[in-house]
């Protein structure tokens, strides 16, 4: 409905009558990206003609000036709002909002041929750019014609290195983990892997070794068990290794993820070890439900999800795609809590865990 006195939409014209300015006063206080200057008393009048004649751009206006739509697509891997994926998609829809756009959010649910179905009927409602993302990071394999949008792939990348993508830096967050335990003085390690071929295990494996030799740990002198990502898994891992002797066991336990971790927290009670004194923890993602139930708090290892989403956004409503290279890798920062102590019998080396700054993204 039209406000008194109009029998139609209010226009910028209308709006600059009651505030006494130009229609193009009015745009430049509307528009936040806009480098005019406007004083304070101009702004605060043309803002009370917007809210007293009830004015709303046109977008589709807008969109045909700009030959832009201020849409963004994001086709996720698995429903949208599932735990990993749906901090991404949070990351996008942020900084979309922020630059005045909006989300089209789809997924494809791993069907054949449902990343072609969704980027077609994204592309047909004219988003101005793709995003890509998945649960877990891993080697999309692309539809070989696609949309004739620009595209970024986030938490996922293409093996032909064709298309951007933003990914976390898992070999940092290895190293990250190790820091945290040798710094607590802790030698006699073990670590809970997933599956070895996967991406991100391999990397935060690598990473964790790589470091640990840093601080006088021999790479053999580590305990691997390579399990699956899921509490039982931890669990009978972790029972196996704290059967062992005291003058063997571990006195630190490095897991793969925080499911894994909180298994062995359930192992660590029913062998009588108290978390950290006799045993230091570390998982890896900080996953909100299962963090958020252990006690103590599980120091962790955090995946920059919503970055990625909220980069690979920016890039589309900046229009910078084409200035990205080819992969764009996010620190994986070290949380620290409550899980990890001093070796017992140890000294810390005096300065404690340390955490490295977040820092940048580095390209690779």
């Amino acid at each position: 409905m039209a406000p008194q006195g109009l029998d139609r939409r209010p226009t910028l014209a209308d709006v600059g009558r009651m505030a006494g300015v130009s229609p193009t006063t009015v745009s430049f206080v509307l528009n936040p990206r806009s480098k005019q200057t406007i004083s304070a008393a101009t702004r605060a009048r043309v803002l009370q003609a917007v809210n007293d004649l009830g004015y709303r751009p046109n977008r589709t206006a807008q969109s045909l000036r700009r030959s832009r739509t201020g849409t963004i697509g994001i086709v996720v891997d698995e429903p949208a709002m599932e735990a990993f994926a749906g901090e991404t998609v949070n990351g996008a829809h942020d900084l979309a909002w922020s630059e005045g756009s909006v989300l089209l959010v789809t997924h494809t649910g791993r069907r054949p041929h449902g990343m072609r179905l969704a980027m077609d009927e994204l592309a047909d409602r004219q988003v101005d750019g793709l995003i890509v993302t998945c649960s877990g990071t891993r080697a999309l394999e692309l539809p070989e014609t696609l949309p004739p949008l620009p595209l970024v792939l986030a938490n996922a990348f293409d093996d032909t290195y064709a298309v951007p993508c933003f990914l976390p830096d898992e070999r940092f967050g290895g190293r990250e983990t190790a820091r945290l335990l040798c710094a607590a003085g802790h030698r006699r390690l073990a670590y809970l892997t997933g599956h070895a071929g996967a991406w991100a295990t391999s990397l935060r494996l690598e990473g964790f070794l790589e470091e640990v030799e840093q601080h006088g740990v021999a790479r053999g002198d580590v305990v691997v068990r390579e399990g699956y990502y899921y509490v039982d898994s931890g669990h009978a891992l972790a029972r196996e290794l704290l059967a062992l002797p005291d003058a063997t066991r571990p006195t630190a336990i490095a897991c793969g993820n925080d499911r894994m971790a909180l298994g062995v927290y359930l192992a660590a009670a029913e062998a009588g070890l108290r978390i950290p004194e006799d045993l230091s923890v570390v998982g890896y993602d900080d996953h909100e439900p299962v963090i958020t139930q252990l006690r103590p708090q599980l120091t962790t290892v955090r995946l920059p999800l919503y970055d990625m989403g909220r980069l690979a956004a920016e890039a589309l409503a900046h229009g910078s795609v084409g200035q990205l290279p080819q992969r764009t890798y996010l620190p994986c920062p070290a949380v620290p809590r409550d899980s990890v102590a001093a070796a017992p019998g140890r000294h810390t080396d005096g300065r404690g865990p340390r955490v490295r700054e977040t820092g940048r993204a580095r390209h690779r």
